[in-house]
């Protein structure tokens, strides 16, 4: 049972990775793979970005950076697991309502032990763009961990019933949720 069990779950993930590698989420630009390295995480430090036209980091509060380039190093920071730098990095984005700012608010401080914080930036996403099925998976991985188990389940139905069954962003909180169909 628990061999067939991990066997189903390297298939699933293998076959997760061919079938959503460079495919997209509602509402903002993420992918399914983590984000490239830069030199935004190699190279600058205190919450700085790398600049491409002027080859140097920059202050992202005092850059003529566009919101696009500065929320994929605030993702960027986040999953290299730099919380802090990647919430001042969103800090100097212009469009502080989109969904996907909030989105990262919520992944960044829940990442950095702050959950109710994470989870009031979930809510707050979903109240921008109720399709914004990553902030639904983040929100449920979430719920897992605080043992809120038949709510998480509750966010990977609402994946599903808006379209994003085959996505990374279900694959995620299904396999979070232990792999199992229990709805």
């Amino acid at each position: 049972m628990l061999t067939t069990r991990i066997l189903s779950a390297a298939l699933l993930a293998g076959a997760a990775a061919l079938t959503f590698a460079g495919s997209s989420f509602a509402a903002g630009e993420d992918t399914s793979t983590p984000p490239e390295t830069t030199k935004t995480t190699t190279e600058c430090k205190d919450g700085k970005v790398w600049d491409e036209a002027k080859k140097e980091c920059v202050d992202p509060k005092k850059s003529d950076l566009s919101d696009d380039i500065l929320f994929k190093a605030a993702r960027e920071l986040a999953y290299a697991g730099q919380y802090e730098n990647s919430l001042t990095v969103l800090d100097a984005v212009r469009d502080q309502s989109s969904a996907r700012v909030l989105n990262y608010r919520g992944y960044a401080n829940r990442k950095a032990g702050r959950m109710e914080l994470g989870m009031d930036y979930y809510r707050k996403a979903l109240a921008v763009d109720a399709n914004y099925i990553l902030a639904r998976s983040y929100m449920g991985q979430a719920l897992v961990e605080q043992g809120r188990i038949e709510e998480a389940k509750a966010q990977l139905i609402e994946i599903r019933d808006r379209g994003g069954e085959n996505t990374w962003a279900y694959r995620a909180l299904f396999e979070t949720l232990g792999g199992e169909r229990t709805y």
